[in-house]
């Protein structure tokens, strides 16, 4: 009987529709902002760029641009296009170790 598999690329992309799998998945590529841009754009993509870049107020060309390797964008761009999304920026201390210096 021969072994039933799936494409990786759309099941991802179902996945990442979820805004809480999207989320767990987004914070796992944090390590640089080049994998981050990456992992943003996958999940743009689940959702279809030129309807994230409608909902956002951009162009769809904007959108792929600032989410490639080399994309720079901008935060308010970025807010746009995560809410969308159903996802937002959080901030959070890299370490809990005593009171920061400097105070």
């Amino acid at each position: 009987m021969p072994k039933r598999t799936s494409a990786y690329a759309p099941w991802l992309a179902s996945k990442l529709k979820d805004p809480r799998i999207a989320e767990e998945y987004l914070k796992a590529s944090r390590e640089s902002p080049e994998e981050f841009l990456k992992a943003l754009r996958r999940v743009a993509e689940a959702h279809q760029v030129s309807k994230v870049a409608e909902g956002a107020g951009r162009q769809r060309e904007s959108v792929y641009r600032m989410l490639s390797e080399e994309g720079n964008p901008r935060l308010d761009s970025l807010w746009s296009v995560l809410r969308v999304m159903g996802l937002r920026i959080d901030v959070e201390a890299i370490s809990k170790k005593g009171p920061a210096r400097g105070r």
